[in-house]
């Protein structure tokens, strides 16, 4: 039994059915996807969440457990240059995967940089060998499994900050906010984040970013007929209100709507902090009490505006980040003061740059993004979304977008309330625990719970973290902590 449909329950549901089990996926929600659920709406296709794909050997693997291949059903497009990134006085920085063109970039800004750059990307290449290709995808079951690591960690520098790393190779100002922004793609602050995540770079230089032609809704759509395909299911419309137990083993699920379905193995892709929180009783729980779940660090949420033109913006790009006038300040005001400020900082995607079947003919379909603080921050979303979003799209049309207002012919938007009360993200947080170093690896939620037998959990707020190559690498673990169906048959 899975237990959402996000990436991370998708991609377990395919392994585990791979291994011999007869899969049941449940979803709240009337459609697959979780944050990667689709809006479609007057003509127009917009993805909820995920736009940015990386590692999509990822991917292809889970096509391959099940004799396919990832083609077969999804054309992945390659993206280049990966995206434009814009600071308030209209300077651009082209990032992309040619070194030369780089170094160029690099140079356009501080000339005296270039030889940092170059240091700061062999850094991240050693980072995303250890961190990620070595030990994305093994389970942290034990303090001892921690202690083995962290020679390694200390060596690669672990203890830094993102921001912390990236400024001992790089001194312009502006280029340390080129290469420190990519842990806010996962929830964290680059100034409290573990340098791990300086991974991203080399990642993104390695194996390319990718969007799916159609949508990322698309790979939702393939993975669940992988999954119907190995004689599973997915079955939409199914909340689940608690996870039934026999003792402290997992024994299925009862759902909202009444009933309970048994299972000898049970999934959790929700939330990991909803998960021990709301699935689970107190008795049952010893590390995961409410108090430490209260007193996690968790990730900032977001402001989510998806609007559809009646005209094209042929002179954006496919994904563009906007920076405002401030950096380390806003970042204080969302994960540390916990306070929505008048400024922003924006990731906009135009998917119609590459994909045009997105939108009716002659239009350009788009979401942009603001990073916003959780709930915590008090809030009312019912009065402030309007008013944000008429901001957003003022600075937008005085910046990207000319004439914005006047060209919108659809419009929806996705606040913190809604993480919370549709996604089911404890404090609206959109991306589960913060990644800073006291919660990651064995100090995260493990993949194998340490509270209950026979509950596993996936996804963003467990190892390794968030992220479609981190949600996907939780569903790997899973590989070497659940037993093979035949071997759980015969106990």
């Amino acid at each position: 039994m899975v237990i959402g449909s996000g990436f991370g329950g998708l991609a377990a549901a395919v392994r585990l059915g791979a291994r011999g089990y007869r899969v049941t996926v449940l979803e709240k929600l009337d459609a697959p996807g979780g944050r990667a659920y689709v809006y479609r709406q007057d003509g127009f296709t917009f993805d909820a969440g995920p736009t940015i794909i990386t590692a999509p050997f990822l991917f292809e693997e889970l096509w391959s457990l099940c004799g396919r291949s990832l083609a077969d059903d999804v054309e992945l497009r390659p993206i280049d240059p990966f995206y434009h990134i814009r600071f308030s006085d209209g300077q651009i920085f082209v990032c992309g995967s040619d070194p030369a063109a780089m170094r160029e970039q690099v140079a356009r800004f501080a000339p005296e940089d270039v030889a940092g750059y170059e240091r700061f990307m062999q850094a991240s290449e050693a980072i995303c060998k250890i961190g990620f290709e070595q030990l994305g995808h093994v389970p942290f079951n034990s303090l001892a499994d921690m202690a083995r690591i962290m020679p390694e960690m200390l060596r690669l520098g672990s203890y830094r900050t993102v921001y912390g790393l990236v400024s001992r190779y790089i001194k312009n100002p502006r280029l340390r906010v080129v290469f420190s922004f990519h842990p806010l793609l996962i929830g964290g602050n680059p100034f409290s984040v573990t340098s791990i995540y300086c991974l991203i770079a080399f990642l993104e230089r390695r194996w390319g970013v990718h969007c799916a032609i159609g949508g990322t809704g698309r790979l939702v759509q393939g993975l669940v007929r992988l999954i119907e395909g190995q004689g599973g299911s997915v079955q939409c419309g199914q909340e689940v209100r608690a996870i039934t137990l026999n003792g402290r083993s997992a024994t299925g699920v009862r759902l909202a709507g009444g009933g309970t379905i048994a299972a000898d193995v049970v999934v959790s892709n929700a939330d990991s902090a909803w998960t021990y929180r709301n699935l689970l009783p107190a008795t049952a729980r010893e590390r995961w009490s409410d108090r430490r779940i209260e007193r996690a660090r968790y990730s900032m949420s977001l402001f989510v505006w998806y609007f559809g033109t009646r005209c094209q913006y042929p002179g954006v790009g496919h994904h563009t980040m906007l920076l405002g006038p401030r950096y380390r300040e806003l970042l204080d005001d969302i994960f540390e003061r916990k306070v929505l400020a008048d400024n922003f900082s924006l990731y906009l995607h135009r998917p119609t740059a590459t994909d045009p079947s997105l939108a009716p003919p002659g239009c350009d379909a788009f979401y942009v993004l603001s990073p916003v603080p959780h709930l915590d921050s008090g809030t009312d979303w019912r009065l402030k979304a309007e008013p944000y979003r008429r901001a957003i799209a003022r600075h937008l049309g005085a910046t990207l977008l000319p004439g914005l207002e006047e060209q919108i012919i659809t419009s929806q938007m996705l606040t913190p309330q809604d993480f919370q009360d549709r996604l089911l993200s404890f404090k609206g947080a959109a991306f589960g625990l913060e990644p800073v170093l006291s919660q990651s690896a064995w100090f995260r939620p493990h993949n194998r719970s340490e509270e209950i037998e026979r509950l596993y959990l996936v996804g963003a707020g467990t190892h390794p973290g968030a992220g479609l190559p981190g949600v996907l690498s939780s569903a790997r673990v899973l590989d070497s902590l659940v037993p093979h169906a035949s071997t759980l048959a015969r106990r």
